[in-house]
């Protein structure tokens, strides 16, 4: 009987090395899998490079993980906010390093992971210092830059409910980065609210198929 379903948070973050890339869903708290992140600082796998949308809100989730000094390098689009202060003090100090990514970028070369492209032209930075470095082509009387998929051996992702065989349906906008991440990592580890009995889950609103996630753990009203 297939069923990814594990019996704890800090059950689906065994075996994570150290140096590994994480990807982390979320748009802020939206979509973010705290659970998950608060198993991961407790499972302690160390010199980590984290894909996010930003790096880290006031003092938990994401920026707990960057406050216990487990993150090497981040990749992101809008590493400073109001509330940015971990990861504000880490690189002002030089303890982290930060490849910023415009947030299309970031999604395209999420998606193209995901899908297996072998890398695509934007336009999307070209003529800043983001393109230094990199491949140029003038496309349609534009000028584009080359950008590679970005690749995860991990994906923490959040979503609202799962079948055993790890079909994820989301809430709302909580489905911001979930269903690329999964795609785009060797092994996405869910956490969602509930788990239901195959065939409640209507096919037509399944987003995330079974086939892209490896772990599935419940955690209840905090999903």
């Amino acid at each position: 009987m297939i069923s990814k379903i594990v019996p704890s948070p800090e059950a689906a973050l065994a075996g994570v090395p150290d140096g590994s890339t994480i990807m982390i869903g979320g748009f802020g708290g939206a979509g973010q899998p705290a659970q998950l992140i608060d198993a991961l600082i407790d499972q302690g796998a160390r010199d980590l490079v984290i894909v996010n949308n930003n790096a880290g809100n006031g003092e938990t989730g994401l920026a707990a993980l960057l406050k216990a000094r487990r993150v090497r390098r981040i990749i992101c689009s809008f590493p400073r906010q109001a509330d940015s202060q971990v990861f504000d003090a880490l690189y002002r100090s030089g303890e982290i390093e930060l490849e910023l990514v415009p947030q299309g970028n970031l999604s395209e070369r999420i998606r193209a992971a995901a899908a297996g492209i072998g890398a695509f032209f934007t336009p999307t930075g070209y003529g800043t210092l983001l393109a230094e470095g990199k491949e140029t082509r003038m496309i349609d009387g534009r000028g584009h830059v080359l950008e590679y998929p970005l690749r995860a051996d991990y994906a923490l992702i959040k979503a609202l409910r799962a079948d055993r065989w790890g079909n994820l349906v989301y809430r709302k906008t909580g489905r911001n980065f979930g269903p690329t991440m999964a795609a785009a990592a060797a092994c996405a580890i869910a956490q969602v609210r509930d788990v239901v009995e195959l065939g409640e889950l209507d096919p037509e609103v399944i987003v995330t198929p079974g086939i892209y996630v490896q772990r599935v753990v419940a955690v209840g009203s905090a999903a």
